[in-house]
Parts: C-alpha cells; sequence; structure tokens
C-alpha cells in the first residue's frame, strides 16, 4: 500500500528510493520531499494527533530541525520514521541557521518541528524562515496541532476576537506591568505559563485583570488532561491544588463591555513599574494610552507612587 503523495512539487532530479513510515502497523512509502522548508506541526501531547501529510513529509525529507532530538526521537520512532534528527532551539539557533541554510542552498529538503504543536509559536524559527524566504529557499507549512487553539476551545470563552501572548515574564514587577498592559485589550486573551510559575501569575492575573472568567488547561491531549473553568479570583485562590507538572495554558475571557477601563489596580502596578524606568512625564502619556483612565487622574496617582529620589516636576 502506498500513501497518497503529499501535494508539494517533487523534484525530478532526486533519488528514486522512497522513504518510509509505519501506521498501524502497515509499512507505508514517501517519496523523497522537494527541496526546500517544510514547518510541520506535531502532536502536543497525545502522539495520534499527527497527519498522515506531515508523516509522510517527516519520513521523506533529508533532516529533521528540532527543538530537543530526544523529545522528537519518541514520534519518529513511533511512526518508523528513520530521517536524521538535528537540535534547532534558542540557544543555539545563532550557530545551527546558518548551516540549515547551506543544506537548503545545496538541494536539501528540511522539516522543522517544535517539540510540541505549531513551529514558530513561541520558539525562534521564524528568524529561520525569514532567512529562507530571503533566500529565495520553498517553505511549505503543514497545519496541525496548536496548544493555543486547542485551549482556546475548551475554555468555554468568547472565541471571536483572541489575543495570544506568549509566557508572561518571570518576575512579578514586569509580569504585573505586562498585565497592564493586557488588561485593556478587548478580546478573550491566551497565555503560556511554566508550572513554576502557575501559582504566582494566577494571583497576579487576579489582581490585576479583575474576576474574568477563565480557564486553567494542563497536560492538553495527554492522559491526565485538566481543564478549570472559574472566575479568576476563585481559580487564584484554589491555585495550591494544582498538579503543577507539565506547562499551562490560561484563557481569560474579555472585559465585561462598559467596563474597558483598566482598573485602578492595574493601573497603580502598572505606573510602579513604568516609574523605575521612565519618567513621570513618560509614564503618564503611555498609560493614558493604554488604561483608558482620565490623563489627570493618572497624573496624579503617578506623583503619589513615583519614587521619592525622583523629581517634583513631569520633566
Amino acid at each position: 500500500m502506498r500513501a497518497k503523495p503529499s501535494p508539494v512539487p517533487t523534484d525530478p532530479t532526486a533519488d528514486a528510493e522512497a522513504r518510509s513510515f509505519i501506521v498501524a502497523g502497515q509499512k507505508l512509502t514517501a517519496p523523497r520531499a522537494a527541496p526546500g522548508l517544510y514547518l510541520v506541526a506535531t502532536p502536543i501531547g497525545n502522539l495520534g494527533d499527527i497527519t498522515l501529510r506531515a508523516l509522510e513529509t517527516l519520513a521523506g525529507v533529508d533532516l529533521i530541525a528540532c527543538e530537543d532530538t530526544r523529545i522528537s526521537h519518541r514520534l519518529t520512532e513511533r511512526y518508523g520514521i528513520s530521517a536524521q534528527l538535528t537540535a534547532y532551539h534558542e540557544h543555539n539557533a545563532a550557530q545551527a541557521r546558518p548551516k540549515l541554510l547551506e543544506r537548503l542552498a545545496r538541494g536539501s529538503s528540511i522539516a522543522l518541528i517544535s517539540d510540541a504543536g505549531t513551529p514558530l509559536i513561541s520558539d525562534p524559527g521564524y528568524k529561520l524562515v525569514r532567512e529562507a524566504t530571503a533566500a529565495g529557499h520553498e517553505v511549505i507549512a503543514l497545519p496541525g496541532a496548536s496548544a493555543v487553539l486547542t485551549a482556546l476551545t475548551l475554555a468555554a470563552l468568547p472565541t471571536d476576537r483572541f489575543f495570544f501572548d506568549g509566557f508572561l515574564p518571570h518576575k512579578q514587577g514586569a509580569r504585573r506591568n505586562r498585565l497592564g498592559e493586557l488588561a485593556a485589550i478587548d478580546a478573550t486573551l491566551v497565555l503560556f505559563e511554566a508550572g513554576s510559575r502557575i501559582h504566582h501569575s494566577l494571583r497576579d492575573l487576579a489582581e490585576v485583570l479583575g474576576d474574568r472568567d477563565a480557564a486553567v488547561c494542563r497536560e492538553l491531549t495527554k492522559l491526565h488532561q485538566e481543564v478549570r473553568r472559574a472566575p479568576l479570583q476563585q481559580l487564584a485562590a484554589t491555585a495550591e491544588t494544582l498538579d503543577t507538572r507539565g506547562e499551562f495554558v490560561v484563557v481569560i475571557g474579555p472585559p465585561d463591555a462598559g467596563a474597558q477601563a483598566m482598573t485602578p489596580e492595574a493601573l497603580d502596578a502598572w505606573l510602579r513599574e513604568a516609574l523605575q524606568r521612565d519618567s513621570v512625564k513618560d509614564a503618564v502619556a503611555q498609560a493614558v494610552e493604554i488604561s483608558g483612565r482620565p490623563r489627570r487622574e493618572i497624573y496624579a496617582r503617578a506623583l503619589e507612587l513615583r519614587p521619592r529620589e525622583a523629581g517634583d516636576g513631569e520633566d
């Protein structure tokens, strides 16, 4: 039995030898992939969540660039794929990227994958795509699993408009400052968070964003998948009972109609952080733009919150 060819152009100069992969105990052949860079979505937890086109492409390329070869090896081993794996992640990207571009220039086919989900989402892959397209190489995207969309559909929150902001800053001051900026966005928010910080982040979310409806999603598509849906203050109050293993996706509903302005608590958190690095004048100007609150109110509050060593005026 032969798999249906992937809808990408075949390379007439390629070796006629076909690669292979295994599905449900059957060995299927895959033609050598045409030269180019393939962006292949991989499962976010359940290894069954991969498309036939993705398997055929991974079996047919000359090289698979992945975040962690040990994690990706589990996928290739599961499906009997023998393509070579090479590491490409944020810590080695500057050194590895020129080598991948050189391979592309020699006519190789390379698949770019992440540890889980769609590549380029919260990883450095866009730089490789940018330089590959600039060099005139073919770039083909193979859609598939995404933790962002999976959590969004499970959250039971509005999906007509959403804003993905990746991981929040590690330090509380920067995190609260960022949440102050996000508070003004009239859309459902989707965030990533590590298990080691989920308790702290939920408390900051509740304090800065108020009691919006939200969902905390853990181990998506895996055996022990967990989704908690509740107002933020309730989620923060019960955060200590969360199993912190794995990574989390937090989905927060949009602000209520008529409540678009940043809360006083959120404004204070944002101003404290901004006044550590900017003048009163600059901090107030930025706060007016993002908060939806009157300038006079913000200026008065900034004067109260400014560090003692700051000057008396706006200069």
